[in-house]
């Protein structure tokens, strides 16, 4: 009955070359076998890493719209590029392009798996380069209600782990899972985690304050599959982030992804900041 499980769940993944798909299957099977929640839920975090492993780089616009507890609105737009780096966490790119008061700044993040991620901020008023400490991660992403922190890409050693449940969200059977932050200057105690067992493109994620009180809620919609080097990558349309401690809210609508754009370390070294157009 296992075994005719594992084919079933192999079913729902991407055809890809032979070692891609043993690589799948043993993964597969280690969410099945495995003994504890600590262990289930590393090897589902597994899964969701691997199938997004292997776009090399990519470029969006987005629109970043702010609401405050009144209700009120302001919106920014911007440009956001990305990069893997084999062995180590993404490099990132945010430019922003409008509103006047805003346009030009530039934030450079270089996530990292085992040590602190290093960040720096452009500001062009004052022409110069500004260092983010490691240490103060959870401060606001230019106003908006997610963090530096947040912005990070998530590499799977920065957490540990435990699966919760299986249960349904907006029509998909998910895995739900919980991460504890292993960096110590991390804003959050925990963040539960629902991810879609088709894809494993997470649906919903809940954030914990290091008092454990919940925070925030981060929500996905609009998925599109992207063919990128022979394998299917899922980017959302929106992300919204709900603070519920300040009744903020904060809405990221994607649009114009486009990979393979041959970006190189130096395209992401914090010299070339004060360069950017």
């Amino acid at each position: 009955m296992k075994r005719l499980f594992i084919l079933a769940i192999l079913t729902l993944l991407p055809l890809l070359g032979s070692a891609s798909v043993l690589q799948q299957q043993q993964l597969a099977q280690a969410i099945l076998s495995a003994k504890t929640a600590q262990a289930k839920g590393f090897a589902i975090a597994q899964m969701a890493e691997y199938r997004d492993n292997g776009w090399k780089d990519s470029e969006a616009k987005m629109k970043m719209t702010l609401k405050n507890r009144h209700g009120r609105t302001s919106t920014r737009y911007l440009r956001v590029r990305s990069m893997e780096v084999p062995g180590d966490g993404d490099k990132g790119l945010s430019i922003f392009d409008s509103p006047g008061d805003v346009k030009g700044t530039a934030v450079l993040t270089w996530s990292h798996s085992l040590k602190p991620d290093h960040q720096w901020m452009y500001l062009p008023a004052l022409r110069r380069v500004k260092r983010i400490s490691s240490k103060n991660k959870s401060g606001p992403f230019m106003g908006s209600e997610f963090s530096y922190e947040d912005i990070s890409s998530q590499e799977l050693d920065k957490y540990r782990y435990k699966y919760l449940r299986s249960e349904r969200y907006k029509g998909k059977n998910c895995y739900v899972i919980v991460r504890y932050p292993a960096y110590r200057y991390s804003g959050y105690k925990r963040m539960i985690t629902w991810l879609d067992k088709k894809h494993f493109n997470p649906q919903k994620v809940v954030y914990y304050d290091r008092k454990n009180y919940r925070l925030k809620t981060l929500t996905f919609k609009g998925y599109k599959s992207y063919l990128v080097n022979g394998k299917n990558f899922w980017r959302p349309g929106k992300s919204f982030m709900q603070n519920h401690q300040t009744g903020k809210s904060t809405l990221l609508k994607w649009e114009s992804y486009r990979f393979n754009r041959r970006f190189t370390k130096r395209d992401f070294d914090k010299s070339t900041l004060k360069r950017l157009r």
